[in-house]
């Protein structure tokens, strides 16, 4: 039976094409992944180890903590006196201490070198031979003086810079030149990453990053024989165990491996819940390539069982060939894994991150991994019809070449089907009143069971929806339409499953599309309606507080017409921590557009609170109201509610302040932005007075208000890209559905085409009705994909209104449109081979096919 099966494999091998194709994509997809993050695994960790194999312990600070009281203790960092002593240890060659924080190096036009939030500067810590075993320099030398700096390479080739050249660097305050005295290359992770580093002199490090005198990390490298644990022992002693980490460089490398592991981890998992999407959608491919043929063979097998071979052995002989064709997949789906990894790779290089070299790592697990996912998907598609071809009676099956699916058997898949469904919608419903992220959970289960609710009623949707357009198709193009939509519901089964695919796909790209869309619009009206300022002033990537100099300087030049500075603290009220956003009183009102339910917001002028209405409500706080609180400097406080303000999340914190009251309390300020107004009204020419006012820092950004805008919406639009790179394989695969189905459906009906073309019908109307019936299935199954894409879209959307202020669902027509749109071209293309393969048919050959 074997041999029988391994024959018919490679009878029909034209016909299990597009199964192989479909498995060896899915397969690719996962081994792809495997092998990509293994091998970024294995690269960073290696990159990680090489980065600390001269260092014996490594001591971090995490700066001053606060006592019970709210009061800061401990010292900022590491000092000086503590490196001093770690380095009088016998055991102890050196010592290095590290300083780092944020640095921005700008290009011959100002712009910023490096995507932002990788952009580093740290200092430059010599040792005894006068280097820092860190960087290997390829021009002079590191930054022996105030005024200069170093560079890594590619950054200083992105700038054109060269040694002895004047380069203007800034951190989070005014921009300063230094001279360039070095250029390295490094294995430091914010360069691998894209960014940039600047290497300043230590003590103006920590004027910049700390405190002079203290280092935020100590690296030490241990005398030859010394014991890396024996260190450790010794220095722990001189440290504060409140406030600072110390442990072996081996433990740290091994810390780092596990962290990147987790992070590869969680990238794997995504990326394999897209290749699990893609594998099932290609299992109702090779479920109807099966079912067709086996349905073709009736006969054959007939003829088997009459001649003494048993139910099991047929259903086996059908099984065998499932694993052949999954085995050879598997096979071929592993080597292209094997290039997909090496394309993602180049793909991750192309947006300007530097990942570590080595060799691919195909680890034994992603090859069993393939080859089981392989067999395993592909021999269970052809389960169940295998265990039909068993059931059928010799006799039977050599008296008939179609055996149609029962009535019964429709009739107990409807039953299921419906309560499935009625399960599934139920679960949705109580996600909605649930709410929440449980909610989501909730809804998370009900969509699974709608889309297997779905795939179990499409044979008795099919019928109805595509009979609904008949009419529509035989009055647009006659013949060909009528008998299109005849032959679309002809097999009620086979139909469904060629359409589930492309539901499945369509439900998350919709879902999806209306989600990413609705929330763009939340932000867009909130940027349009609630930000009233002409520009908005932040770090480059938003990384970081700007300077107090900032809003000093603005305020201070000509053409500015208001300046708020918004500083973000907490309060501590009673036990918990409030966010509190700090506002210039008088100017925050021309900045915002603050609705005042109750109370003035002059009241903030009078160092009096003003509480989000939600906040408010929970707090059973009202105007004239007093609330006790600390605050960062732990002294304690009472502020009066001057005023009750309609929430603006992700605009205002929950409690606002005069920043007067807030600085007094709190010795470094966090400014995240602050909002300008100019003379005249926003215009490119108020635009570069804010910027020339800034000394054109390359490391901030000047934004109006169509810049918020813009950059919300294409971080929305890149999500929903990379989202639907995703799903483009399983909808690949639902093409390739539908071309098997339409291929096989025309062998199917080989005398029948030729008695059509017979009966007057032309080679261009056969064409047309085989496009027509791949049109009508691809739209059947991407209208029900859309209709389901947007409940789901409506349902997760009430969990996260109440968070989102005017969250009002969206419904994107145009998008709508264009996924129906390449639906129906999905179906024109995939009927392209098969309806040239009908129209050449001989109608004399075709008459007399059995």
């Amino acid at each position: 039976m074997f041999r029988t099966a391994l024959r018919n494999v490679l009878a029909h091998k034209a016909r299990l094409l597009m199964t192989v194709l479909a498995v060896t994509l899915g397969v690719a997809f996962v081994s792809g992944t495997l092998v990509f993050t293994d091998t970024l695994k294995k690269s960073l960790s290696n990159q990680s180890a090489k980065s600390y194999e001269d260092v014996a312990v490594s001591v971090t600070s995490y700066g001053q903590g606060r006592d019970d009281n709210g009061q800061k203790e401990g010292e900022p960092g590491l000092s000086q006196q503590t490196l001093d002593k770690v380095k009088a240890l016998g055991g102890v060659a050196s010592v290095s201490g590290r300083v780092s924080g944020f640095a921005g190096v700008g290009d011959e036009n100002g712009k910023l070198i490096g995507s932002g939030w990788s952009n580093k500067g740290s200092n430059y810590a010599p040792v005894k031979d006068g280097k820092d075993p860190n960087y290997a320099f390829t021009q002079g030398a590191g930054p022996a003086k105030a005024d200069e700096i170093a560079l890594d390479k590619a950054t200083a080739d992105a700038g054109g810079y060269h040694v002895g050249d004047r380069v203007r660097v800034a951190t989070n305050g005014p921009v300063k030149e230094y001279s360039l005295a070095g250029v390295f290359t490094t294995e430091d992770g914010a360069v691998q990453a894209g960014g940039s580093l600047v290497l300043f002199d230590t003590k103006v490090a920590q004027e910049l990053y700390l405190k002079p005198g203290y280092f935020q990390e100590l690296s030490v490298a241990a005398k030859a024989g010394a014991s890396a644990d024996q260190l450790l022992a010794e220095i722990k002693p001189l440290l504060d165990d409140k406030h600072t980490k110390a442990q072996t460089g081996a433990a740290l490398a091994k810390e780092q491996a596990e962290q990147i592991e987790k992070g590869m981890s969680n990238m794997s998992t995504m990326l394999l819940v897209f290749a699990g999407i893609s594998l099932f959608v290609g299992v109702f491919l090779i479920y109807n390539t099966f079912t067709m043929l086996v349905t073709q063979r009736t006969k054959e097998l007939a003829l088997l069982r009459a001649v003494g071979a048993n139910r099991g052995q047929v259903m086996r002989s059908v099984l065998a060939e499932a694993l052949v064709v999954g085995a050879v997949s598997a096979a071929i789906g592993l080597l292209s894994g094997l290039g997909l990894a090496i394309g993602m790779r180049s793909l991750i290089g192309s947006f300007g991150a530097k990942l570590p070299g080595g060799d691919l790592v195909v680890a034994p697990g992603t090859i069993i991994a393939a080859l089981v996912i392989g067999v395993l998907v592909t021999t269970l598609a052809a389960l169940l019809p295998a265990w039909r071809t068993g059931r059928i009676a010799p006799v039977a099956a050599m008296g008939s070449a179609h055996l149609p699916a029962s009535a019964k058997s429709l009739i107990v898949r409807n039953v299921i089907g419906s309560v499935i469904g009625v399960l599934a919608v139920g679960l949705v419903l109580l996600g909605v009143s649930k709410g929440g992220s449980t909610g989501r959970m909730i809804m998370g289960a009900g969509a699974f069971f709608m889309l297997i609710g779905l795939i179990v009623l499409l044979p008795l949707l099919s019928k109805p929806v595509i009979s609904a357009v008949r009419p529509l198709l035989q009055k647009a193009f006659g013949v060909p339409g009528k008998l299109a939509a005849q032959n679309a519901v002809r097999n009620p089964r086979r139909t469904a499953v060629t359409a589930a695919s492309l539901a499945i796909g369509l439900t998350l790209v919709t879902t999806l599309s209306v989600l990413g869309i609705t929330v763009g619009k939340v932000v867009d009206r909130m940027s349009t309606e609630k930000l009233k300022a002409d520009y908005r002033v932040s770090m480059a990537g938003d990384m970081g507080s700007l300077d107090e100099s900032v809003a000093e300087t603005l305020a201070k030049a000509p053409g500015i017409k208001a300046v708020s500075p918004q500083t973000a603290g907490y309060l501590k009220v009673g036990e918990d921590f409030r966010a509190t956003s700090g506002v210039t009183p008088g100017a925050i009102d021309q900045m915002l557009n603050i609705e005042v339910l109750s109370g003035s917001l002059d009241a903030l002028g009078k160092g009096e609170l003003a509480v989000a209405e939600k906040t408010a409500k929970k707090a059973n706080l009202a105007v004239g109201s007093t609330l006790q609180v600390q605050f960062d400097d732990g002294r304690q406080g009472s502020l009066k509610v001057g005023a009750v303000y309609e929430d603006l999340e992700g605009l205002l914190s929950p409690y606002v302040i005069d920043n007067k009251i807030l600085s007094a309390h709190s010795e470094e300020q966090y400014t995240p932005e602050v909002y300008v107004n100019v003379d005249g009204g926003a215009s490119a020419a108020g635009q570069q007075k804010v910027v020339d006012a800034l000394g054109k820092n390359p490391a901030i950004t000047v934004a109006t208000q169509q810049d918020m805008r813009n950059e919300m919406g294409g971080m929305i639009n890149t999500m929903l890209n990379v989202m639907y790179g995703l799903l483009g394989m399983a909808l690949i695969i639902s093409v390739l559905g539908v071309v098997n189905t339409l291929a096989m459906s025309v062998f199917e009906r080989t005398q029948e085409i030729g008695m059509l073309r017979a009966i007057g019908l032309d080679r261009s109307r056969v064409k047309n009705m085989i496009r027509l019936e791949a049109v009508v299935i691809s739209l059947f199954g991407a209208v029900l994909g859309v209709a389901i894409g947007v409940f789901l879209a409506w349902a997760v959307g009430t969990t996260i209104a109440k968070s989102m202020p005017n969250y009002e669902l969206v419904l994107p027509w145009d998008r709508i449109g264009i996924f129906l749109l390449l639906a129906a071209v999905v179906g024109v293309l995939a009927a392209m081979w098969p309806a040239r393969s009908a129209a050449r048919l001989n109608m004399l050959t075709a008459i007399k096919t059995e």
